[in-house]
């Protein structure tokens, strides 16, 4: 099960992430931030109960800026519950710490942004956009970001590989 945890933007920026990235519509939650905040992550984690009733189920949450604040919230009070979280990729979560006992990818709209977040964590694999893109059409337009997946190995070596966004995504979702 995926579940979107968008920002605080028209809906129409999530369905184009949606078109653009995932290209696929079942198995896929998309939390209302038309009803609630896209920060509160009791908001998320209720809508995560009411539509995920078995917690063995692997729940992957995608989230956008401060979607991402809500988002890592509800994944943690999902596994506290017994729920299992796959991972948790956080799109431009700037200033956001993101720890937990799960796999967690940031992608950032600029080496800057990816950079200053790492010390909030970054988990083994992440991405940045280079050349930087608007921090809007990161989320618009998944498809056309180009930049760096940076994968750091045990022993905390960084390693850098060009590839585009949606390859990075493929490696991580399909």
């Amino acid at each position: 099960m995926y579940l979107i945890c968008p920002g605080i933007h028209e809906q129409e920026l999530t369905n184009q992430f949606i078109k653009n990235a995932l290209n696929k519509s079942d198995n896929l939650l998309v939390f209302p931030t038309d009803k609630y905040p896209a920060y509160s992550g009791f908001h998320i984690l209720q809508f995560i109960q009411e539509n995920c009733k078995n917690t063995s189920q692997e729940l992957m949450i995608i989230s956008f800026s401060a979607g991402v604040v809500g988002a890592i919230n509800a994944a943690w009070g999902w596994q506290l519950k017994g729920g299992t979280i796959k991972g948790l990729i956080a799109f431009d979560g700037w200033g956001v710490p993101l720890i937990g006992k799960f796999p967690i990818y940031r992608v950032s709209h600029d080496e800057f942004t990816h950079w200053s977040s790492e010390i909030l964590g970054t988990g083994n694999l992440s991405f940045y956009a280079d050349p930087s893109v608007e921090h809007l059409d990161l989320w618009r337009f998944p498809h056309r970001v180009k930049g760096w997946m940076v994968e750091i190995n045990s022993h905390g070596k960084k390693f850098l590989s060009a590839m585009s966004l949606i390859e990075f995504l493929s490696l991580i979702l399909f």
